[in-house]
């Protein structure tokens, strides 16, 4: 072979370079041509890295190697050229064979011109000429070639850079694979590059920048290694990299695309890591378009565009990674997060590509599309999780490019996938949902933080996209992404959402305490900003308990009027411990316990209390303020209150209640006494009478009359509440300490006589006794202390003997004063406190004894004394012995110098001195003399008995009487007053009472000023007379004293002139003197008659005419008695009843039409009362207050006003009224009365529509286009002419006129309105633009033509189509078109109702025909089907998929005459196979579609329809089945022309086609079966059978084909039908399909991707017979070739089929 190779470069040096001959003349040219190429193309010494990698993508390489492709760079002069080092590369290609030998010593003559669409990707023919730049002598060795060329010209032919020049000995294959390792050996190819000087150092830098990513556009190249073979690794100056691109080959292909990924890795040396990237390839094909094409690309059909979206982080080399390439990588950076590979057209340097050019621009703007193909494939094409999706997002081109070309790239990219459903929402259970980025919209990061723990505790957030918006899946919403979802247009959820999905999904209740409290620390935090003024406040929100274990949620509109109550973590478990006791604290709640701690650990727990406080009642509830709220609820329940008191006595053990709290709430706690009623109110506690002392001493309760109160004695037992225990008394013990429950002696005594007391106390009850007064020695109520001095509780001892007393009667002796007692003349015993029965310990209460009355000093026993003598003066009559003794011991105390004032007070006050008025004390009897005895004609004075005593005897004891009280002296007028006898008063003679006003004179004692009052003492010419009722007459006003008989005059001829002296005194005793007294005594009898039987005709007039004169005169005249006269009900009304004047008309002109309609008070001036007199006296009744003209008489009307039955209204009567009103809406300024208005809006108004209210009435209006009878107008013509005056006041009191209140009340009416009246009011309405109220339901329609109403549901405007007249109501088939074209506008927007039937209204007409009917009309058809095309979203489509059961099919005469035939949708499929749908087309199997075609139903979008309801493809549902050859099957012949040479040479070059990478092998194979196929022609027919099945029916469908040719693989043999020459044209392009058909499944049966192209081909070469010129012609226009190789395939192929 060496020799051969060798041989073969002699001969281009001989034959093409003349060497060995003459010189050529072309030569220099040639030489100055590839110089100057080299030169001007690349601008830098990297290019020719690129030409040398480019070229080995183009090589071809053997079956099952991994294309590779190795620089290395040594130091080493392996060329002995005197290099400074030496590049060799490494190609494990085929090699070259003599075709690469003369291209590359040639200019222009690539091997791969017009080879572009077959995957080269070199382009100028000289790529290898650019190593050149870095060496002189470039070196070969491959396939047994070892040549070299150089740069300088050949010493023969003069000519540089092509002419090859056998290599001999340097560099020798030993060194070769030295530098290359022993450990492998060394691949076909090796190109050795000796470096020129300056060359060295860029050639190592490129290397050392060689990009990770310039294999992953390479499809043959799988490995790329840079390296530096240097004896010393620490002398290595280039970094070296080994490149591995391994294919994923699962692609995912569509019809004109195809994906699959790509993954590199790198290491580079003194990395310990290898850096690895996958790169997702998105490959897709562009038809050329024209205005884009070029004719450097003249050839290529189709753009190929190629996207690479890195996961992970892209490799590479340097600070920064190209975004463009054109199968190389260009030096564009785009800023795109994502590779663009096409066939772009280059500038010269390779550095970038040509935006201006305009197939580069038909390739940008096919890149949007490419884009979002690959993005939604990525997106949506896969089962990973939405979450592992985020990359994928990251390759949206966010960024701006700094090329304003491939910014409109990523414009357009933008437009484009916001149009797609590509953002995904919120999934569950693994569902992925995708949306538009408008359809979706974001949440604030916090929320989602929430929802996130809400999901991972269990939370069901299932309808989170089902409040108005889909939801961003959280994976993607985060604030890092903004750029992208900002990129996509992506907004924010509305403030109500939020609302919306805390209740929806339950966030409140399904998530743990720590999760909750972090929403609402949300809702606070967000409440000003977001949700003020939303729904928020109707989302239950709050948690709370009332008892252990129940917790409730409330919101924050319905918390009210429950307290939130903060508390400590103790006090909160305790009170609600106690809670479940008392359920009278229901509205005071707590927050649960694990919502408090989660609450104590959130690190914004005020912002969430604040804002707690700011919307609903918070209260910091200790344990007291707990116990005085439950106090306010206890509501009087026994029960509860003795529980309240173990509430308190627990809380102050357990510490959480203090002592003072707990004084504090006993206070005024209720409490339950012994008769087991809850007392509030007390002054005091008293001890159980069975655990008490008190009832040992005193009996009985003698507090309870001060408020005391006496305890249950269930606050004795032992109770449990709330889980704690409480012992026998122990309750008591509390109460006794902080609720000052007393017991004797502690407590306080009562105000109240003790009975116990009034008998003998035991000794112990006594002490008992003295210790309770000396515990309350500063306090001793009166009543107690009395009953204890005065008691006989107390032992004492008398004379020797032992008895009880009194206190008060005791004495304890402590000095010596009994011997002056004794030597008095009256001996009386003192009782001294018995020392020896009470012992020492009486000693103890001396000062108790002295407070409870104890004496022990003498002036004590001085008085004891008077009172002993005293009390024998109350048993006893006191003797006349006994007087003067009491008179002799006085004056012997003062003869003995000692005060006699103890002794006298005790005697002075008490009965025991006889007097004129019986027994007396001292004080204040009378010592007779006779100045005394005119004074004793009025008073019943006591004298002294002068009978008993002796008038001489008692008058020697002057001084000691007048020291008991006695009196000695006169006069003393109050002592006469002070006996004064009422009786005596009475007939008093003229002397008599001067007498008595001497004494008023001097003192006016009240006591006999108000004797003399109730005395009949004056005389009057009715008899004698109390003051009170007398009178002094006075000619001023004496009428007024006539008006009635009854008034007494003091008769002055009885007593003188002198009565006049006393006028003072007369008038202090009540006698009236003045005329504003005689006006009181005037007025209280005219208010008595007044009152009680009312004055007569004629008392009335008198007092008319009194009132006249009073007027006249010049008197002041009393404001008292003309309110008498104004106000007392005196005058009689012809209502029967006595009225004030102010409440009475007189009656006069105007008056009478309003009798009808009011009660109106007219003074009674009938024959049988006044008569026309008491019109003699119309001013003086106007004066006081008489209504008498009309116009002043409205609040009479109004208060009388009382509209009966409307029919006996006349329509003077309303008119009156209305007249009424006019007059008070110009008093009132324009405003009714209240009651004139309620009163007024009965019905009284007739209309035409009958009587109704004002405010149900209307003034009619001729611009209204109405008749009067049409609604509630009033009836101009009964009221008459006049009622048009009176517009205003209708109008004040309701009656409408305006055209909006119009509307309202026809619209109200119109149900009751008659068919023409129903057609004009809907006319009004409609012009009106009438708008019904606000949750107004206005459900019915009237449908003329029927005289019914209808549902507005059933309702529609139009029916377009005709369909629903059965089932709809279609208003425009009712109401005129032209005349009522505005009605049916105002019926939709007044009534809502539908313009056109709904897509629910057609599904339910679809459901109904499929019940009811087997045909439907064409006409029908095209409707129905037509509708959904226009409607048909996803949702109506889902709707149909699942209730449609029934579809409309051809006919098989096409006709539908006989209409349009339904059948079950499971025996329904769409004919996607013409010649399938030929075999079926006798049966109705074919959905519908309308022929002729119509716009507006086009087949195309029918069908698209019929696949989205679920109707399947016959193509894909249909069986095929080979029918048998049977055993008589007749050969006619042999046909060995069938498989000729042009159909293998047809095959052979669509099988080498470089894409299709069908190997040499294979191809082989394939040429041999096909070549030694046995053909066999026969005239008879050769079937195939299709079944179809009916699923409803169970039927199936059989249908036979011709087939024509078959190819049985097992056996080898093609059947062929014969043909006949003067067949027709169909029948050759039905056999040539046939042919093709069959051909191209027999030869590719494992390459289903490519029959189709190869039977079209075969197809188009059968038509033409297989001619030679056409034949290659067609395979030209293909791009198809059979190469050398496969020339002798062909020849050895056909060489044995000879032989067989």
């Amino acid at each position: 072979m060496a020799e051969s190779a060798k041989q073969h470069i002699d001969r281009i040096r001989r034959t093409k370079f003349s060497i060995g001959g003459a010189e050529n003349p072309l030569t220099e040219d040639l030489h100055q041509a590839v110089k100057n190429l080299s030169a001007e193309l690349y601008a830098k010494d990297v290019h020719f890295l690129m030409e040398l990698i480019q070229n080995a993508e183009d090589n071809e390489y053997p079956e099952g190697v991994d294309p590779s492709l190795e620089f290395v760079i040594t130091s080493e002069d392996i060329t002995a050229t005197g290099a400074p080092a030496t590049l060799l590369i490494f190609n494990n290609e085929r090699g070259f064979s003599e075709k690469n030998i003369e291209s590359i010593s040639s200019v222009g003559r690539s091997t791969k011109k017009g080879n572009r669409k077959r995957g080269y990707i070199g382009e100028k023919g000289i790529g290898f000429k650019s190593v050149f730049l870095i060496t002189s002598q470039p070196y070969i060795f491959s396939n047994g070639y070892r040549i070299r060329f150089n740069e300088a010209p050949c010493s023969h032919c003069s000519l540089g850079y092509i002419v090859p020049e056998w290599v001999d000995q340097h560099p020798s294959l030993v060194d070769i694979q030295r530098i290359y390792g022993s450990g492998s050996s060394v691949p076909t190819t090796t190109i050795i590059l000796p470096l020129k000087t300056d060359k060295v150092k860029p050639v190592k830098e490129q290397l050392g920048n060689v990009h990770p990513e310039v294999l992953l556009f390479l499809s043959k190249i799988k490995r790329l290694t840079i390296r530096e073979h240097c004896q010393d690794p620490k002398l290595t100056t280039v970094n070296s990299i080994g490149i591995v691109s391994e294919t994923n080959f699962v692609t995912r292909k569509s019809i004109d695309a195809e994906s699959y990924t790509i993954h590199l890795s790198a290491r580079e040396n003194g990395k310990n890591s290898e850096k690895e990237c996958s790169y997702y390839m998105w490959r897709q094909k562009f038809p050329v378009k024209h205005e884009n094409r070029v004719e450097r690309r003249s050839d290529v059909e189709d753009w190929v565009i190629t996207l690479a979206f890195p996961f992970g982080e892209r490799l590479g080399r340097g600070n920064s990674s190209p975004g463009i390439y054109a199968f190389l990588p260009t030096e564009m950076v785009t800023n795109f997060p994502f590779i663009i590979q096409a066939d772009f057209i280059l500038a010269s340097s390779r550095e970038t590509i040509l935006l201006d050019d305009i197939w580069n621009q038909g390739i940008l703007n096919s890149v949007p599309l490419a884009f979002v193909n690959a993005f939604t494939s990525l997106v949506k094409k896969t089962d990973a999780p939405v979450s592992s999706l985020l990359p994928a997002f990251g390759f949206l081109p966010v960024k701006q490019s700094t090329y304003a070309k491939l910014n409109l790239v990523r414009e357009s990219v933008r437009t484009r996938i916001s149009a797609e459903e590509v953002v995904p929402s919120v999934s569950h259970l693994g569902q992925k949902f995708f949306h538009r980025p408008c359809e979706v919209g974001r949440l604030i990061p916090a929320f989602w933080d929430i929802l996130e723990k809400a999901r991972r505790e269990g939370a069901s957030l299932q309808n989170i996209s089902s409040h108005g918006l889909y939801i961003l899946d959280s994976s993607f919403d985060r604030p890092e992404n903004d750029d992208v979802l900002d990129f996509l247009g992506l907004q924010k959820v509305s403030d109500e959402w939020y609302a919306k999905c805390i209740r929806g999904c339950d966030l409140m209740t399904s998530v743990s305490e720590n999760t909750y409290v972090e929403v609402l620390l949300f809702i606070a935090e967000n409440w000003k900003s977001m949700f003020q003024g939303t729904n928020m406040v109707k989302v239950p929100l709050i948690k709370f308990v009332v008892r252990k274990g129940v917790t409730s949620v409330s919101s924050l509109a319905e918390f009210s009027p429950r307290t939130l109550c903060l508390s400590t973590d103790q006090n909160q478990s305790w009170l609600l411990e106690w809670n479940d006791e008392f359920r009278c604290m229901t509205k005071f709640v707590f927050l649960p316990q694990t919502t408090r701690s989660a609450l104590k650990s959130c690190s914004k727990k005020e912002t969430i209390l604040n804002w707690l406080k700011e919307k609903i009642t918070v209260a910091s509830l200790s344990v007291s303020e707990y116990a005085k709220r439950l106090q306010e609820n206890l509501n009087g329940d026994k029960r509860i209150v003795v529980a309240y008191a173990h509430f308190l006595h627990h809380s102050l053990r357990k510490d959480v209640l203090s002592s003072g709290e707990a004084v504090k709430c006993c206070q005024d706690m209720p409490l339950v006494d012994n008769y087991g009623n809850v007392n509030t109110r007390r002054n005091g506690v008293l001890v159980p009478a069975s655990a008490g002392k008190w009832v040992s001493l005193i009996g009985s309760d003698p507090w309870r009359q001060e408020g005391y109160i006496e305890l249950w004695e269930e606050y004795l037992l032992p109770g449990r509440f709330a889980g704690v225990r409480s012992n026998h008394r122990e309750l008591l013990e509390f109460l006794t300490c902080y609720a000052m429950a007393g017991d004797i002696p502690y407590i306080k005594p009562p105000n109240a006589a003790i009975p116990a007391l009034s008998g003998a106390l035991r000794k112990e009850n006594a002490l008992l006794l003295l210790e309770w007064i000396k515990c309350n020695r500063d306090s001793l109520p009166p009543k107690f202390l009395e009953s204890v001095k005065g008691g006989s509780w107390l032992r004492t001892t008398l004379n020797g003997f032992s008895d009880y007393r009194s206190p008060s009667q005791s004495f304890y002796h402590t000095s010596s004063w009994g011997s002056i007692l004794q030597d008095s003349s009256i001996l009386v015993d003192i009782p001294l406190v018995d020392r020896s029965f009470y012992g020492k310990k009486i000693e103890e209460y001396k000062e108790e004894l002295k407070a409870a009355g104890v004496m022990s000093e003498f002036s004590q026993a001085c008085e004891f004394a008077g009172n002993h003598l005293m009390s024998l003066a109350k048993t006893s009559s006191f003797s006349r012995a006994n007087v003067f003794s009491i008179l002799k011991f006085i004056r012997h105390l003062r003869k003995e110098l000692l005060s006699p004032q103890s002794f006298i007070g005790a005697v002075k006050n008490h009965p025991w001195l006889r007097t004129s008025s019986g027994d007396r004390s001292p004080d204040g009897a009378v010592l007779f003399s006779q100045d005394w005895k005119a004074a004793s004609l009025i008073s019943d004075i006591p004298f002294i008995d002068r009978v008993i005593y002796g008038e001489f005897d008692i008058n020697n004891f002057k001084e000691e009487l007048e020291l008991l009280g006695v009196v000695v002296q006169f006069p003393d007028y109050s002592l006469i007053v002070s006996h004064l006898n009422p009786s005596k008063l009475n007939y008093l003679t003229p002397d008599a009472l001067f007498l008595v006003l001497d004494c008023v004179r001097r003192l006016s004692p009240s006591k006999l000023i108000n004797a003399l009052r109730n005395s009949q003492c004056f005389k009057t010419k009715s008899g004698f007379k109390s003051p009170a009722e007398c009178f002094i007459p006075d000619p001023e006003w004496s009428c007024l004293l006539s008006v009635f008989d009854c008034f007494p005059l003091i008769d002055e001829g009885f007593y003188g002139s002198k009565i006049f002296s006393y006028k003072e005194e007369l008038k202090l005793i009540g006698v009236v003197v003045q005329f504003e007294e005689a006006v009181k005594g005037f007025v209280r009898t005219f208010k008595h008659k007044a009152s009680t039987s009312g004055l007569t005709r004629s008392t009335a007039l008198s007092l008319l005419s009194c009132y006249r004169q009073l007027l006249g005169g010049h008197l002041k005249y009393s404001e008292d008695l003309l309110k008498a006269f104004k106000k007392s009900k005196w005058l009689h009304t012809k209502l029967g009843d006595f009225r004030a004047p102010k409440d009475c008309i007189l009656l006069e002109e105007g008056w009478e039409p309003l009798r009808l309609i009011a009660n109106l008070p007219f003074i009674d001036d009938s024959t049988n009362w006044y008569g026309k007199s008491i019109h003699d006296y119309k001013k003086e009744l106007e004066l006081l207050g008489v209504t008498v003209e009309l116009r002043k008489g409205m609040s009479h009307l109004v208060s009388s006003l009382s509209l009966p039955d409307p029919s006996r209204i006349t329509p003077s009567s309303a008119l009156s009224l209305l007249q009424c009103i006019k007059f008070l809406l110009k008093d009132r300024f324009g405003k009714l009365p209240d009651e004139l208005v309620t009163k007024a809006s009965v019905k009284w108004l007739k209309t035409h529509a009958g009587y109704r209210s004002p405010n149900e009435c209307l003034l009619f209006d001729n611009s209204w286009d109405l008749e009067p009878c049409d609604g509630p107008f009033i009836d101009e013509e009964y009221y008459g002419s006049e009622l048009k005056s009176f517009k205003e006041e209708l109008v004040a009191i309701g009656v409408s006129h305006d055209q909006a209140k119009a509307c309202q009340l026809l619209a109200s009416h119109i149900c009751f309105a008659e068919s023409d009246a129903i057609s004009r009011i809907y006319r009004f309405l409609c012009k009106s633009e009438w708008k019904p109220e606000k949750g107004a339901s206005l459900d019915r329609i009237w449908i003329p033509d029927g005289e019914k109403w209808a549902d507005v549901s059933s309702c529609v405007l139009y029916d377009k189509d005709k369909l629903f007249g059965s089932k709809l109501n279609v208003l425009e088939n009712h109401y005129d078109s032209e005349k009522d074209c505005d009605l049916l506008g105002f019926f939709s927007s007044a009534f809502g109702v539908r313009t056109n039937p709904s897509i629910d209204d057609y599904c339910a007409l679809w459901k109904d025909w499929e019940t009811t009917k087997d045909r439907l009309s064409n006409d029908e058809c095209c409707a129905f089907w037509r509708f959904v095309v226009r409607h048909g979203n996803n949702t109506v489509l889902e709707f149909l998929s699942k209730s449609v059961s029934r579809l409309p099919v051809n006919a098989p005469d096409s006709s539908n005459n006989g209409g349009i035939m339904l059948s079950n949708m499971s025996d329904v499929f769409i004919a996607d196979d013409l010649l399938l749908k030929d075999l079926f087309k006798g049966s109705p199997v074919f959905v519908w579609y309308p022929t002729p075609s119509i716009k507006t139903l086009p087949q195309t979008k029918l069908m698209e329809i019929y696949r989205k309801i679920g109707v399947k493809e016959i193509s894909k549902c249909v069986e095929m089945a080979e029918a048998e050859l049977t055993d008589g099957f007749k050969i006619e012949q042999q046909e060995n022309n069938l498989i000729s040479l042009g159909l293998v040479r047809l095959i052979l070059g669509f099988l080498s086609d470089p894409s299709l990478k069908i190997e040499a092998e294979e191809r082989s194979r394939i040429i041999h079966g096909l070549v030694s196929l046995k053909v066999q022609e026969t005239s008879e027919a050769i079937s195939t059978e299709y079944t179809l099945k009916l699923l409803s029916k169970g039927e199936k469908l059989i249908a036979k084909a011709k087939q024509m040719i078959r190819w049985e693989r097992e056996g080898g043999v093609v059947y062929a039908e014969k043909m006949e020459k003067a067949c027709g044209k169909r029948k050759v392009l039905e056999y040539a399909t046939c042919f093709g058909d069959v051909i191209a499944k027999g030869v590719l049966w494992e390459r289903e991707d490519l029959i189709g192209r190869l039977s079209e081909l075969v197809k188009m070469a059968c038509l033409v017979e297989f001619d030679e010129d056409a034949l290659e012609f067609l395979m030209k226009s293909k791009n198809l070739q059979v190469f050398e190789e496969d020339e002798k395939l062909i020849s050895d192929a056909f060489s044995l089929k000879m032989v067989k």
